[in-house]
Order: structure tokens, then C-alpha cells, then sequence
């Protein structure tokens, strides 16, 4: 058993894991790195009763990584927010394994299960390894919605291109434009191990061409209005409910269109949002329109814009429905 007596502190074990290249990279994957990153989860034994812990490994490139460790479980799985997350970097070693030291444990992952163990060298749990899937991946359209994309072509977006296996490509706005109403979308965020921040998978959600929910490989990270989630430059998402890069996401959007009188803006525009099924945003008003955005803010609709910041994001099923 462990001798801290405190379940935050036991986070640290994290720290001391060691992977091994578990599977054959996804389709997409560029290095063997891939199929070491991903999400852990599992309930590990502690000196004052079980407890849950999740760790997200993100890949950094050349064979580094970043664990960040969870206690309560994974965002949106338990994760307790009211306690620190623990990260620490390391290299992969000669073997092929990763390992994190820690000051509390030390752990080997292999074949998807992280096996932990106190200093005293008792085994205290295991963590597998998870792939979790959106509760909105692959929601129908309603009755009466509008179709954006289904994969077919790209008819519907000015400038948009269809890749061969029938994703839409970055850089895209809707022809049509849309007052208040509701957006389902799917998006896949680019392997890029060796880019950092702005530059790592980022592409942008602009409701109306004005308002943009970010996009961008935020896996792991702390969950700031620059992030995954975020709405640009006005709201950090309540939790950074980002997957793994090349993993299926969705955006389950209610957006609710400005009110202007007499050219004057007398009601914010408003917006409630679900990511990957978990709400991250409630009602926030939008008090401006957001950096980069193509349309200024005014009064009448606007189109769909789907940034395009040079990174590879695809996207499959949009569809909207208009308020009356």
C-alpha cells in the first residue's frame, strides 16, 4: 500500500510510468510515437481506500513525451477540478519504453495497461489504455435540417474541396447563411507531434462568420480561450474536453444571433456548446465578434466559416437548423 495519506499526492504516481509501443499507429499516424499517446484510466488502491486516476500522454516528437495526470478520472470522466493536475516530460529510452519518474511510484505500460506500483514496489493497480468516443458521433440530421456536408460533395461551401475519401478540407465557408440556430459538426485534428501551440492541428469554428469556437490540438492542455473549445478572446471552455490528435470530435452547437435597433447592437449574441457530448459552455453572451473572424458584427445572417491556419483538420456530417 502507499504511505501518503493523501489521494491528490498519489496522483504523482503518473509521473513514474514507462510505455511501450502498444499497437500499430492508426491509419494517418507519421512515427511509432503515435501509439504510445493517448488516455489512460483505472482505479488504483491507496492507503485510505481506492481511487480513480486518468493520465493523458501526449506525443512531442523524436521519441518525447508529456503524461498529464488526472485525479478523480479523464476530463469528462471524473476528473476532479478542484485538485492540480501533475505533468512531467521524458524521452522514450533504448528499448522502446517511456519513463516517467515520479516522486510517489513508478509504473511500465505494455500493451495498453499501465501497471503502477508504490515505492515499496507494491503493485497498486492498472491503467488501461482508453479510446474514447463522442456521445454526438454521428448524429442524423432532423427532419427539416439543412445539409451542409455528408460527404458527397462540396457543393454547399465557397471555397470548399473534398478529399478522396470524402472529408471537407480547411479553408471553407457555407454558401448559405444563418440567423440563430443549431450546428452539428465533426471535426479530426492533424497529427503534428513537433508543433507547439497555434501551430499544432488549429483551424477555427466562426458561427456567422463573426463568433469563433477554436480548433486546435489541445490535447492535454490546460484549456484556455486560445484552445480547443475556447470561444477566441472571451470565454476559456469549463472543461478541455479535447481528444487525441486523428481522433473523430464533435460540436454540438445552439447559437443564438445579435439583436441590433437602428444600426445599434442592443442584445449580445449568445452561444451553448457541447464538446465531444459535454457541455463546455452555457448560454455565454458574445460580447464581440472574435479575432480573425471574416465578417464584421452586425445585424443579418452569416455563413459557416471553417478557418483554414495551414494545418490539415478535416470535417464530415455538418448539418444546422434554423430558429424560428
Amino acid at each position: 500500500m502507499m504511505r501518503t495519506t493523501d489521494l491528490l499526492r498519489a496522483t504523482t504516481l503518473l509521473l513514474a510510468l514507462g510505455a511501450v509501443a502498444i499497437a500499430a499507429p492508426k491509419k494517418g499516424a507519421k512515427d511509432a510515437d503515435f501509439a504510445i499517446q493517448g488516455e489512460y484510466t483505472g482505479t488504483l488502491k491507496g492507503d485510505e481506500g481506492d481511487f480513480k486516476l486518468g493520465v493523458q500522454v501526449i506525443a512531442l516528437g523524436d521519441g518525447k513525451f508529456r503524461g498529464v495526470g488526472h485525479p478523480g478520472g479523464l476530463p469528462g470522466d471524473g476528473f476532479d477540478k478542484s485538485k492540480d493536475k501533475e505533468q512531467v516530460e521524458a524521452e522514450k529510452n533504448d528499448d522502446g519504453s517511456v519513463t516517467f519518474k515520479g516522486e510517489h511510484g513508478s509504473g511500465t505500460a505494455k500493451d495498453g495497461v499501465m501497471k503502477i506500483v508504490d515505492n515499496d514496489g507494491n503493485h497498486i493497480g492498472d491503467l488501461k489504455r482508453v479510446i474514447r468516443k463522442s456521445s454526438t458521433l454521428g448524429k442524423k440530421p432532423p427532419q427539416g435540417a439543412t445539409v451542409l456536408f455528408d460527404g458527397k460533395n462540396a457543393d454547399n461551401f465557397k471555397p470548399g474541396k473534398i478529399t478522396k475519401d470524402g472529408l471537407l478540407e480547411q479553408g471553407a465557408n457555407s454558401k448559405q447563411r444563418f440567423g440563430s440556430h443549431t450546428l452539428h459538426i465533426e471535426f479530426r485534428l492533424p497529427y503534428q507531434p513537433k508543433a507547439r501551440g497555434q501551430g499544432r492541428g488549429n483551424s477555427g469554428c466562426y458561427l456567422q462568420g463573426r463568433y469563433e469556437v477554436q480548433m486546435l490540438d489541445s490535447f492535454g492542455l490546460a484549456g484556455k480561450h486560445n484552445e480547443c473549445g475556447g470561444i477566441y478572446t472571451i470565454k476559456e471552455p469549463s472543461v478541455n474536453m479535447c481528444y487525441p490528435p486523428m481522433s473523430w470530435q464533435t460540436y454540438d452547437i445552439e447559437f443564438t444571433e445579435a439583436v441590433f435597433k437602428d444600426g445599434k447592437k442592443v442584445k449580445d449574441a449568445r452561444i451553448t456548446v457541447l464538446h465531444n457530448g459535454v457541455k463546455i459552455h452555457d448560454n455565454v453572451a458574445l460580447t464581440h465578434r472574435t479575432t480573425g473572424s471574416p465578417l464584421a458584427e452586425g445585424s443579418g445572417p452569416g455563413f459557416l466559416h471553417l478557418q483554414n491556419h495551414g494545418n490539415p483538420v478535416r470535417y464530415r456530417n455538418i448539418w444546422v437548423v434554423e430558429k424560428k
